[in-house]
């Protein structure tokens, strides 16, 4: 018997609740005191002082830091910004760390759905330390030159990575349109090999949906979410509304490669499938716990299956482990990717931007998921395949989801 006998009515839920702050940190006190490139070292210092997780800053004297700091003089805003980043360099993490203006103006174009480069999602593995790849953008160049998720970005355009902070690298990437870019790439068992990239204009759609018929003819909504940006949850509401109305008895929703973004995006799109329920935990350095919850009724009551492989990251994390863990739907494929943290970005004085690590994520259950991801209910391993082939035979998950949806075998 399938997953399609058990239904149960839900509708939308939508939450104002902000996860991820934009605002002026404090300014220092006396203000004669300081050059106005001291103000802003200052400034970073105190944000990260009030609001970063580890108590401790990784084991060192916050206060001295500071000290030592502005200690120096500052000829100009350069010489802020690397002061700064070698101050924030000393708490060892890699999610924590200043954007100049241009970077946080990219920063911000990204999260509201389009940007200009190669198309690819990147983060520093805490434990190696190597700019790892978390996926590329669904049609995007880097998509098409074949580089996938956990491959390692050594070198760009000849510069060790090893020297660059995860800005620095983002930044390198982006271009004119029509330029090129040189990677050099390591992949488990094949070694490091060179790709040429061209850079394009790169369109966030985040959703991608279509109505399905399973091996015994029941309607299936499909919807592929490739990133939580900030028009993600209304375009998501608007596919499942419109399958809805097809007559979509049960939905296949594709996590796989997603790399996170926005965590209220998570949280609201989470209260759509969810009637009640807690989404998520979260921790700050004081360990006290806040949390967001489902209070329904939510869009649909229809069965649900979730596909996750490695990619699966962050804000997606959340949303898979609070559907697995309310029992709302059973998950499909690989171990997620594990990133746990929570950052809060701020705008500094001078138009600057500070991402700060400001707490950490549990799911319902109280899984602490950082470095170690979520188990999918049904294990899945799956051979590399084109973008063309996703959600068709050719795709052994997805066939594993539409079979344990249906209760019937795809084959």
């Amino acid at each position: 018997m399938g997953l399609f006998m058990h239904k149960q009515f839900w509708r939308l839920g939508f939450s104002l609740l902000m996860a991820f702050w934009l605002g002026l940190g404090a300014l220092v006190s006396p203000a004669a005191a300081l050059t106005t490139e001291q103000k802003l070292v200052s400034e970073v210092w105190r944000i990260v002082n009030r609001t970063y997780l580890d108590e401790t800053f990784n084991h060192q004297n916050w206060a001295a830091v500071r000290q030592k700091t502005l200690s120096a003089s500052f000829d100009n805003n350069q010489a802020a910004y690397q002061a700064i980043q070698k101050m924030l360099k000393s708490l060892d993490d890699p999610f924590t760390r200043f954007l100049d203006p241009e970077q946080y103006r990219s920063l911000q174009v990204n999260t509201s759905g389009e940007l200009t480069g190669v198309g690819l999602q990147i983060a520093l593995n805490s434990q190696t330390g190597k700019l790892e790849v978390i996926t590329p953008i669904a049609g995007s160049p880097a998509d098409k030159a074949g580089i996938r998720p956990r491959d390692r970005i050594v070198k760009i355009e000849g510069i060790a990575t090893q020297n660059l902070t995860l800005d620095e690298a983002a930044a390198r990437m982006r271009g004119p349109i029509g330029s090129f870019v040189t990677l050099l790439i390591e992949r488990d068992g094949e070694g490091e090999r060179e790709v040429r990239v061209t850079r394009d204009r790169i369109a966030l759609n985040p959703v991608v949906a279509e109505l399905r018929s399973s091996p015994d003819n029941q309607p299936v909504g499909y919807i592929r979410l490739n990133q939580f940006s900030a028009n993600a949850a209304m375009e998501l509401a608007h596919a499942i509304t419109n399958l809805e109305k097809k007559g979509a008895a049960g939905y296949i929703l594709d996590l796989r490669n997603n790399p996170g973004g926005l965590l209220q995006a998570g949280v609201e799109i989470a209260r759509f499938w969810l009637d009640s329920g807690t989404i998520v935990y979260t921790v700050n350095r004081q360990g006290i716990e806040g949390s967001f919850e489902a209070f329904g009724p939510a869009l649909t009551q229809d069965p649900l299956v979730v596909l996750v492989n490695q990619g699966t990251a962050s804000a997606s994390e959340i949303l898979a482990g609070a559907l697995q863990d309310n029992g709302r739907a059973q998950l499909v494929g690989e171990t997620t990717f594990g990133k746990g943290l929570i950052q809060s970005l701020f705008e500094l004085s001078d138009g600057s931007g500070l991402a700060v690590t400001i707490a950490k994520y549990e799911t319902p259950k109280h899984r602490d998921i950082n470095k170690l991801g979520i188990k999918p209910d049904k294990v899945i391993a799956q051979e590399a395949i084109t973008r063309e082939q996703i959600a068709t035979n050719a795709d052994q998950q997805y066939q594993a989801a539409m079979e344990l949806l249906t209760g019937k075998s795809a084959g």
